[in-house]
């Protein structure tokens, strides 16, 4: 019998059987995959190492920080800084027609480069910065409120606000078109009040410390045991039944899977309602250069870029992709200490919007020869906001939504999980709870401190 068990050893499963464990519990993460990390994992291909889904960690603040998002996570999980080893970005770009703003860790950047380019926007724009820095995050009653209504109202020029808008909901909305207002300001202040960073060595070294820390601390870690089924009795979660017929107690359940996927899990469910399902999916290309991006005359961190001045959040009407929007990450451009070099080869990912449907759809040869016409695609849409890179390319690879879906189990692929949060993780069950995407906070650190605040709120209380 367990104290807890966690279903998911991502970032905020991983966190939350850290932080329980520190208190003697009995803890069991399982894990469906050989892997751990979920969609901030990593392989190896060819000789080479592959993060997947990192390309900045945000909420950086600087060593000896006492606030703000990273330096809770580190105090909650008894990190050192040095731990992550983390690297601040250069600096970023939004690159609309015509106009672009940078951005980098500092704010006082980005409300100058609005100053330049809006002039009679920075009044407003520091009165939206004060809205947001008085925000409660776990204010379920505020949330859901429109944020595209609210900047309306604080910003008069709709540039701008597409602009704004355009790097938070790609690296944090599952609301198509819109946003919520509690999602906005978390991600405006991971984003642009605190900033980008990266650990020379990737994703790896962050899940490995997590790893090694949870076994430290007592916790136990079962690779390749999913779960198939959530036992229940009465109002309570009992335990789970895992894929080889395996039975596991447990005292109370915390799940990474997302919302719907938890509910389908329990026995006591017999639909959910797949229509409040996230749509928000993508495809990502890796491009290895024969030399850094910075010699081609690309020396920005991340290029958030749009091709008009209507920023379209949605999946494609028409076809496996819309490559009308992107991103552009290149992890040479961190400012790395000269204890880490430099990274062997150059490096550019480029994220776009794709359709899960359809690609689910496609057969293994279809499916292969896409990725190859959707690559290309991709680039070609990418070159008109960088330097064209394409003349020294020695190795790609492309994962898509199918990849997502088979990493994360969300359905149909969906990265920020379904556009209905719940703030407080808490199910139809007294015991069963939520942490990470469907809870409500996004991004390496937001998943950490997901799972360490829903363990402190429901699994250390009793």
């Amino acid at each position: 019998m367990y104290d807890t068990i966690i279903i998911g050893a991502g970032m905020s499963g991983l966190a939350a059987g850290i932080r329980l464990a520190y208190y003697d519990q009995k803890v069991c993460i399982l894990e469906r995959h050989t892997t751990i990390g979920g969609l901030n994992s990593f392989y190896r291909m060819n000789g080479r190492d592959y993060d997947v889904g990192l390309h900045a960690v945000t909420n950086f603040t600087p060593k000896g920080e006492k606030k703000g998002p990273l330096a809770r996570m580190l105090r909650q999980l008894r990190f050192k800084w040095e731990d992550f080893s983390l690297s601040p970005q250069i600096g970023s770009r939004i690159a609309f027609p015509g106009c672009s703003l940078d951005f980098d860790n500092d704010i006082r950047l980005l409300t100058a480069e609005i100053a330049d380019k809006f002039p009679g926007q920075v009044d407003n724009f520091q009165s939206l910065c004060d809205k947001i820095v008085d925000y409660d995050d776990l204010d379920q009653a505020t949330f859901e409120i429109s944020t595209r209504n609210v900047l309306k109202e604080t910003i008069s020029d709709p540039l701008l606000i597409e602009m704004l808008l355009c790097p938070l909901m790609w690296y944090g909305n599952a609301r198509e078109d819109d946003m919520d207002w509690g999602q906005f300001c978390i991600m405006f202040r991971s984003i642009y009040l605190e900033g980008f960073a990266r650990p020379f060595k990737g994703v790896r070294l962050i899940l490995k410390n997590l790893v090694r820390k949870f076994r430290g601390v007592g916790g136990e870690l079962k690779l390749r045991r999913g779960v198939a089924e959530i036992k229940v009795d009465g109002d309570r979660a009992v335990g789970v039944t895992l894929d080889n017929g395996e039975e596991i107690e447990g005292k109370r359940i915390l799940s990474s899977a997302g919302r719907l996927e938890t509910l389908r899990l329990c026995e006591d469910v017999s639909e959910v309602d797949v229509r409040q399902s996230g749509q928000l999916t993508f495809i990502e290309s890796i491009s290895i250069l024969d030399r850094e991006p910075s010699k081609l005359g690309n020396d920005r961190t991340i290029v958030f870029y749009n091709d008009s001045e209507k920023f379209d959040w949605r999946p494609p009407a028409d076809d496996l992709c819309d490559i009308r929007t992107g991103v552009i990450c290149s992890p040479n451009n961190y400012e790395y200490g000269p204890e880490d070099g430099k990274l062997d080869e150059g490096v550019v990912r480029i994220t776009t919007i794709a359709d899960f449907d359809r690609w689910n759809n496609l057969d293994e040869q279809k499916y292969k020869i896409e990725k190859l016409n959707w690559y290309d695609k991709s680039v070609e849409s990418a070159v008109r906001f960088v330097p064209d890179f394409r003349g020294h390319v020695v190795d790609t690879d492309v994962f898509t939504p199918t990849t997502i879906r088979r990493f994360t189990w969300h359905d149909k692929g969906a990265v920020y999980g379904a556009p209905d949060k719940q703030l407080d993780g808490t199910t139809h069950l007294s015991n069963l709870f939520l942490c990470g995407t469907d809870q409500g906070f996004v991004g390496i650190v937001g998943s950490l401190i997901s799972g360490i605040s829903m363990a402190n709120q429901h699994c250390l209380r009793d």
